[in-house]
């Protein structure tokens, strides 16, 4: 049986990330996915957004992790090249109605630690984005984008440059945690059982799944999930628009925002759709409920303008209709097994928070 100090199940940005920093510590690293590339999933499918920090609840793991993390994305990307850009997003309130809304989240940021939030009137904000409406709005000058795999690329290569090994199309069927360590059995073209000190539960979308299959873990101590599928739409074409611009938040979400990638396109989206197993097929006919939401700030909308780019799901762990749940991040204080953290419910903002959420486990795996 081989042997090996450290498995991480999924190689994801966070994977990823996490591998890379246990490298960096000197541990031996194997990196476990079950994809024939890296970051096929939620990490490849998102609005690649660099978030400031501004809508978690104070204290919470996705408040911290993202303040931190963003500034050591930033750091990280200019270091190593990876494309990005601090564009800086608009938070839009577009009637006297949502301003209470608009000045509450203004005040969590600030909570938050993001303190360089501006409120500005419907003038200001024109004069930034001159096809915005809005009532006011709140600038974040932190908000970015960056280029996700090329990011992953870069986490890929340092962390094999200290080592770590990183197999596809090597997924994971069962784990026994027993005397101390773990036997972790591999699928894929070449079966196998690897005996580890550490394993990592990176693994996304099947986290959970993965977690119930670790023999030696109680079952009470893996939380449920539910999948929430968020639709994408593109317009053709640059956009009108040099910053990110967001709606208020609703009951479902973060409502469906514009954002552009590093090419200078525009694309809408997320909208929610709570689905029972994970398929990215976008129907074309959610454009119609998408004109109506971005109308609400941009109403020069062309018909006929948007289609469909991709979807992307997110691991969530609470239901409709129920607060946003927090990050899980959870180790052998909370469950009793050595060397087995469990990452559960990594979804926005993940991939902002990726550098610091891989620093505290890190820190959670380092040996007794």
């Amino acid at each position: 049986m081989d042997q090996i100090e450290c498995v991480v199940i999924g190689a994801g940005v966070v994977g990823l990330a996490v591998a890379r920093a246990l490298a960096a510590r000197g541990r031996e690293v194997l990196v476990l996915e079950a994809a024939d590339a890296i970051g096929t999933g939620t990490s490849s499918r998102n609005s690649e957004v660099i978030h400031a920090g501004l809508y978690y609840s104070r204290g919470s793991l996705k408040a911290t992790l993202c303040v931190r993390g963003r500034e050591m994305l930033y750091e990280y990307c200019a270091s190593h090249n990876v494309p990005h850009r601090r564009c800086g997003k608009l938070l839009v309130a577009t009637s006297r109605a949502q301003l209470p809304q608009l000045e509450s989240i203004l005040a969590r940021g600030r909570e938050n630690g993001v303190f360089d939030l501006t409120r500005i009137n419907a003038a200001e904000a024109q004069a930034l984005e001159p096809a915005l409406e809005c009532v006011e709005a709140v600038y974040s000058p932190q908000t970015g984008i960056v280029d996700s795999h090329q990011l992953m690329l870069a986490l890929q290569g340092d962390a094999e440059r200290d080592g770590a090994v990183v197999a596809l199309q090597a997924g994971v069927e069962s784990i026994d945690a027993r005397d101390g360590a773990f036997v972790v059995r591999v699928g894929g073209p070449a079966p196998t059982e690897i005996r580890a000190a550490c394993v990592i539960n990176s693994a996304g979308l099947a986290a959970n799944a993965l977690a119930r299959r670790i023999r030696g873990l109680d079952a009470r101590h893996v939380p449920p999930l539910f999948l929430a599928r968020g639709n994408y739409f593109a317009v053709s074409g640059r956009s009108p628009f040099s910053r990110l611009i967001y709606p208020m938040p609703n009951e479902a979400g973060l409502g469906v925002h514009l954002t552009i990638d590093l090419g200078g396109q525009a694309r809408f989206g997320p909208d929610v759709e709570w689905v029972e197993s994970v398929h990215y097929d976008v129907d074309p006919h959610r454009a119609d409920s998408f004109y109506t939401q971005i109308r609400s700030y941009w109403p020069s909308l062309p018909d006929g303008a948007l289609q469909p780019a991709y979807s992307g799901i997110r691991p969530k762990l609470s239901g409709p209709g129920e607060p946003a749940s927090d990050f899980l991040i959870q180790g052998a204080a909370a469950h009793g097994v050595r060397g087995l953290v469990n990452l559960f419910g990594i979804e926005s903002p993940g991939l902002t928070a990726s550098l610091a959420i891989a620093q505290r486990v890190s820190e959670m795996a380092a040996p007794a």
